[in-house]
């Protein structure tokens, strides 16, 4: 497995251990904003596992969208 990143190496043990379907579950929780205990909670670890495994899986965007009718006012000029 040479080459591996730590991230693809922390997923793939994720899914030895948990399954493919848990994994899939948890970014699912993770994209619901759903807290870090009722995960915990759910898959039967402590939260700083859950905290660890949000940090290795996924990165959050967050990002400015105009309105509409703010657009519209940019269009008119």
């Amino acid at each position: 497995m040479g080459g591996m990143n730590n991230r693809e190496r922390i997923a793939r043990n994720f899914v030895k251990r948990y399954g493919r379907k848990r994994l899939e579950r948890l970014i699912e929780l993770l994209h619901e904003e759903v807290s870090g205990q009722a995960i915990a909670d759910e898959i039967g670890v402590s939260r700083e596992r859950v905290r660890q495994w949000k940090n290795a899986f996924v990165q959050r965007f967050s990002y400015y969208s105009v309105y509409p009718e703010v657009q519209s006012v940019l269009e008119d000029a």
